[in-house]
């Protein structure tokens, strides 16, 4: 029987890069509105410095910092009063020693003043006259012009997604458009006679199929646009017909099951055929996950992948190979991660690097984690795991209170 030829995940990803250079997912302009959850596809730079003037954090009276030297509720300072400024208007007045002027929340400092004490501590004397109870020092409620953005400042940054929060930033700066990524188009195909629809009550020898479903919602919650999920049988040319027919409107056609050197797998042969022979990685150092197939169809652009049946290992491989291409070739941040103490020994599997499924528990200001075990076609094992840890294919365990780095889920 045909061995599979692993490679090590970094150099699988390597190779992955490689064969898909210049093939970076195209750009469209969307309303900034419209653009909740894409991916930037260039830098935002600010044309223009936020605030553009200087404004007063809180209702109060704009003021030289140094005339209100020594006040206090016993004793004090009392200035003349030359103006106010109304809110999204400018200030007409200049503010000279002794004097000072009404500014609201949000309003312009007048020139001059480089203060503002709160109305909570001031007190009009007469008309003209103001007591001031407070002594405030230089910039006190004062925001300074471009203290929030500086002008020519890359605020954000190419391969950011886009929240609420960002979108306010462009809000603030007049951008109302924004170019963004095209998200790649996915087809998902679950193969294997014993799958049926999970609506379905299983005979025996059937299983519900599970990965379809879950390998659909893992690529959107990577922002994929899923385009079509089917479930297949273990019919070589009918199933190379599908794929064929995907790859035409398809960026990335997925087939999970039938990866692995059994009878009927069918899926690397196929991948070989419609890629052209174009075939890149015949399995990957990696427990679970081994029986993982990539090749990359130079004509038509598409990625073609075939994955383990096992839903843990389908999913970790996803995981760590597509939506680490999708974030790479997008220029996203690195995955969320933390460091945790272990709280056993573990031991690891030679030759091949693991995917180590953990539940992280926070013990005073530290974290551990807890491996969470279970076979790879478990798939409830990965609902009681936060994150996993990848150990090294030439460690030969991680010991109790050694610190790994832990990547969410």
């Amino acid at each position: 029987m045909e061995l599979l030829k692993v490679h090590t995940l970094e150099a699988a990803r390597k190779k992955l890069v490689n064969a898909m250079e210049g093939k970076e997912p195209k750009s469209i302009r969307l309303n900034l509105l419209k653009s909740l959850d894409r991916i930037l596809a260039q830098d935002i730079m600010a044309e223009e410095p936020v605030p553009a003037y200087r404004r007063s954090m809180v209702d109060g009276y704009a003021v030289i910092s140094g005339d209100t030297g020594g006040a206090s509720e016993g004793l004090p300072v009392l200035l003349r009063v030359v103006g106010e400024v109304s809110m999204g208007g400018s200030s007409d007045f200049i503010v000279k020693a002794g004097t000072c002027g009404y500014v609201p929340t949000g309003g312009m400092i007048p020139e001059g003043a480089d203060a503002v004490v709160m109305e909570e501590y001031c007190e009009l004397f007469d008309e003209d006259h103001l007591a001031v109870y407070d002594s405030v020092a230089h910039g006190k409620n004062v925001v300074s012009q471009g203290e929030d953005i500086c002008h020519g400042e890359v605020v954000i940054k190419k391969g950011t997604k886009i929240r609420p929060q960002e979108i306010g930033v462009m809000a603030s700066l007049g951008v109302l458009e924004v170019i963004v990524y095209e998200p790649w188009t996915i087809t998902i195909i679950s193969t294997g006679d014993e799958l049926v629809h999970p609506s379905l009550q299983p005979l025996p020898g059937e299983i519900r199929d599970i990965n379809s479903y879950a390998l659909s919602a893992k690529a959107e919650a990577y922002g994929l646009k899923v385009l079509n999920v089917m479930v297949l049988k273990d019919d070589k040319e009918p199933l190379k017909e599908k794929v064929l027919q995907s790859m035409k409107t398809s960026d990335l056609v997925m087939i999970s099951g039938g990866s692995s050197k059994g009878k009927k797998d069918a899926t690397s042969q196929i991948i070989d055929e419609v890629t052209g022979g174009n075939s890149l990685i015949h399995g990957l150092a990696l427990k679970p996950g081994k029986p993982s197939i990539f090749g990359f169809d130079p004509s038509t652009g598409t990625l073609v992948v075939g994955l383990p049946g096992h839903p843990v290992a389908a999913i970790l491989v996803f995981e760590l190979m597509v939506a680490w291409l999708y974030k790479h070739m997008t220029n996203q941040k690195e995955d969320h991660s933390l460091f945790a103490r272990m709280t056993t020994n573990l031991a690891g599997a030679p030759g091949r690097a693991t995917c180590q499924l953990v539940r992280l528990i926070k013990k005073e200001e530290e974290y551990y984690a807890e491996p969470v075990h279970g076979k790879s076609g478990l798939i409830s094992t990965l609902t009681r795991a936060d994150g996993y840890f990848i150990m090294g294919q030439n460690q030969e365990g991680i010991k109790k209170e050694q610190r790994v780095e832990v990547f969410y889920l």
